[in-house]
């Protein structure tokens, strides 16, 4: 039987096999396949996953989830073999901000600040000052003297929402996530209409009139603890729909419901086509032939770390 027939429960056994024989750990975002959560070492958001990079002792590190996320855990870990199961799991916000470009809007404004988001490229961070995520953009901005002007990048949308909880004028770079952006406003009103006593959560990198309408807006990690907390029972929630399996496992009693996306699809919800690029059977095919691999030169390694290291000190 080859890898491509096998079920689904022994290739999640050969997987483990693998990676207890390679000493090798799998860190999954929340916006991976179940059967890929369901193998993981750990789960988590952006943030979470950057500090378990650069923890962990393992060999191999699996990256199931996109190529900038991968290399943050290689520049966090220079000397272990990062792997990721499809190379081609790039990120729509990653590529809105091409380096020669942003170097040229860096160079016009030498006294700034320079605060990217953590979903950019290696080259990116190598032109940072400091890195963040959703889950502490608006701490690393306080933290940020107030006589200092800002440029953030990549995420408009992100931006214009620190601002606005801030009270800091940036200079934002015009560049957007397509997921973040596919939510339809009047869908998400007539959807609201079914369930009025629903609460609506949003993350920051939605659009400001999906983030106007949410009674709770955060990152990833934000959106589980505020369902977990919550007294309500009911949420439509505005993310990439991989979220909702862990969410439904954290509260089984729970209704969850994807927000709509402006486009007609499937699930009739938002997917990110790069996160779901990585599949089980590449997840086992990556660690059998330990290949793809991150590679970066060291130099670019050894920038791109000093932004990166502020974030996880203020963290």
């Amino acid at each position: 039987m080859t890898v491509t027939t096998l079920p689904q429960r022994i290739l999640q056994e050969q997987v483990t096999r693998l990676k207890e024989e390679k000493n090798a750990v799998i860190l999954a975002h929340y916006y991976q396949e179940p059967e890929i959560q369901e193998v993981a070492d750990f789960i988590g958001d952006s943030l979470e996953l950057a500090k378990k990079a650069a923890q962990t002792s393992a060999d191999i590190i699996v990256f199931a989830g996109v190529h900038f996320m991968a290399e943050t855990a290689k520049i966090l870990n220079p000397s272990k073999k990062v792997l990721l199961p499809d190379l081609n799991a790039g990120c729509s916000l990653a590529d809105s901000c091409p380096p020669e470009a942003f170097k040229k809007l860096k160079e016009q404004y030498p006294d700034h600040v320079v605060v990217t988001y953590i979903n950019c490229s290696a080259e990116i961070k190598t032109l940072s000052d400091i890195v963040c995520t959703s889950s502490n953009a608006e701490k690393i901005i306080n933290s940020i003297p107030h006589n200092k002007p800002i440029i953030f990048a990549p995420d408009k949308n992100l931006g214009r929402y620190l601002m606005e909880k801030t009270g800091r004028k940036m200079l934002l770079w015009d560049g957007a996530c397509i997921v973040h952006e596919a939510f339809s406003l009047d869908k998400l009103l007539e959807l609201y209409k079914l369930h009025p006593t629903a609460q609506i959560i949003a993350h920051p990198e939605s659009e400001a009139h999906i983030l106007k309408a949410a009674n709770y807006v955060g990152s990833t990690s934000g959106m589980l603890n505020y369902v977990k907390n919550s007294e309500k029972n009911t949420f439509i929630v505005a993310t990439e729909a991989g979220i909702l399996h862990q969410m439904q496992k954290d509260v089984p009693w729970k209704t969850l419901i994807p927000a709509p996306a402006k486009e007609d699809n499937t699930c009739a919800c938002s997917e990110c086509a790069f996160m779901k690029m990585n599949t089980l059977k590449k997840l086992y095919a990556c660690l059998e032939n330990e290949d793809p691999e991150i590679i970066l030169s060291k130099d670019l390694m050894k920038k791109a770390l000093v932004p990166i290291e502020r974030m996880l000190k203020l963290s």
